[in-house]
């Protein structure tokens, strides 16, 4: 069953309203009818199964036939932190993570990141990259859309290792630290009630300098290494994310 976000304000009491680029694909893609159904979620605290009863060209008009759990978010919260690669890498990043199970994406700038941030082009990139996050939630049956940040600086985004309850650097000169020791020893006293969080910070293709891993030790972080090959930046990011859901239990191991 096809499953679309909508704003918590299309979403009524016993019936929700799909428009824009959601209303196009459920009519131009889908070929949807009056009856079909779809699942419909605010993203925030409700989700149901609705059956389509009106269409025009801008709107879908549906009546909620069943209300459902939302279930499928991972227990532990995950915020990768990527520094800006080349080419359209951020957006497999984006892609890929969201189908796994990041909470954030957190795009940031660092000593060796070739990408030449232009700020003029942020609003359009982010629309872009939210985009590509909203549709691998609804591929994925995520009940949430993850939060994108706009691009960070390396300072900011050392400051932002204290929001969180474990703070990861990813430096393959680490090989020392067990990346999964930590992960078991952090998961096992994992705090009751509020999600556990955890941000892993993945540097950009010729990696984070020795001054740089410094300075985020400094700031509370812990560099950990993904083992003795050196990985892509885009392939980093999932698999420091796989180990965690793997360690968190969110894919059939773990606790």
């Amino acid at each position: 069953m096809q499953r679309y976000f909508i704003p918590t304000e299309q979403f009524g009491q016993h019936s929700v309203v799909l428009a824009g680029d959601d209303a196009y694909h459920i009519q131009r893609v889908m070929r949807a009818e009056p009856g079909t159904k779809l699942i419909c979620s605010n993203g925030i605290d409700r989700e149901a199964v609705v059956a389509i009863t009106h269409m025009t060209k801008q709107t879908v008009e549906a009546e909620i036939v069943e209300e459902l759990p939302m279930e499928a978010e991972p227990s532990v919260h995950v915020w990768i932190a990527q520094s800006l690669p080349k080419a359209d890498k951020m957006e497999l990043v984006i892609q890929k993570g969201t189908e796994i199970g990041a909470a954030r994406f957190i795009p940031f700038t660092s000593e060796r990141t070739v990408v030449q941030y232009d700020h003029k082009k942020e609003i359009k990139r982010l629309e872009r990259w939210r985009k590509i996050a909203k549709e691998a939630a609804e591929q994925a049956h995520r009940n949430r859309i993850p939060e994108l940040s706009s691009p960070s600086s390396w300072k900011e985004l050392l400051r932002l290792g204290s929001q969180v309850d474990l703070a990861l650097l990813c430096y393959e000169k680490q090989h020392t630290l067990s990346f999964r020791a930590l992960l078991e020893q952090a998961l096992a006293g994992e705090k009751g009630g509020e999600p556990y969080t955890i941000l892993i910070a993945i540097g950009p293709e010729g990696g984070f300098t020795p001054a740089e891993a410094a300075e985020a030790e400094q700031a509370g972080y812990r560099p950990v290494s993904l083992g003795r090959r050196i990985l892509r930046t885009e392939t980093a990011a999932m698999v420091a994310l796989s180990a965690i859901m793997y360690a968190a239990g969110e894919m059939g191991g773990g606790n």
